[in-house]
């Protein structure tokens, strides 16, 4: 118990793995590259024998996987935010792998706060291109006076609130979910760790993959209303 404080400081410390000129990369940038990499290998793997006519039962299971995957973005933007549902599904995808992947023995890049921030600040980017794109620049700077123009002060706030909500809410679960292990595993070394990872190390880490999309996705549909 006495070790968990120092425990939890070394995970929340972003470690350098090497530095490239004057720019230091951390763990987490190289977790990132790794699972980069393994998508774009399995990618090509699973898609270089594909077939028009008679597929395989693969193909056939493959082409399931990802028209449901898409379907959960697409199901969240509706059909006019339907060309953001790839960028949906590529999130899913990412943060779904980086927060399953300390099972393998590696750091979840989540666990890094620059990690999160700069996801949630890619998403508060997309999220007010589609307002903009919607309305026009004019009917979007418009929606910041209403209800009434007393309230632009915090229709403005609320642009720089949503990416520290996305943000801090993924960081937290995640870093929440450490810390109860810890405290499980102090108390019980050996075998209820084991269960509570199956809840916090696998179900966890795929539900806070899917809030941090399903609200991204929420605001992109509201800022087209």
């Amino acid at each position: 118990m006495d070790n968990l404080g120092e425990t939890l400081m070394e995970e929340l410390n972003c470690e350098t793995v090497f530095t490239i000129g004057n720019i230091d990369i951390s763990e987490a940038v190289v977790v990132t590259w790794i699972i980069m990499a393994f998508v774009v290998v399995v990618s090509i793997l699973l898609t270089r024998n594909l077939k028009v006519e008679h597929p395989g039962r693969g193909q056939l299971m493959l082409e399931q996987a990802v028209t449901w995957v898409q379907g959960v973005g697409e199901g969240i933007v509706g059909e006019e935010g339907k060309r953001y549902a790839p960028y949906l599904t590529s999130v899913l995808i990412y943060l779904g792998i980086a927060n399953l992947i300390g099972i393998l023995g590696f750091k979840p890049p989540t666990k890094d706060m620059n990690v999160t921030a700069a996801m949630a600040i890619m998403s508060i980017f997309l999220i007010e291109f589609a307002g903009i794109r919607k309305k026009g620049l004019k009917k979007w700077l418009k929606d910041f006076t209403e209800p009434v123009l007393l309230v632009t002060p915090i229709n403005i706030l609320e642009i720089f609130i949503k990416p520290l909500s996305l943000c801090m809410r993924l960081f937290g679960n995640v870093l929440g979910a450490f810390v109860i292990m810890k405290l499980i595993e102090c108390i019980l070394p050996v075998g209820l760790p084991i269960v509570f990872s199956l809840y916090f190390d696998l179900f966890d880490g795929l539900i806070q993959a899917y809030v941090f999309v399903f609200l991204t996705g929420l605001f992109i549909k509201e800022a087209m209303e």
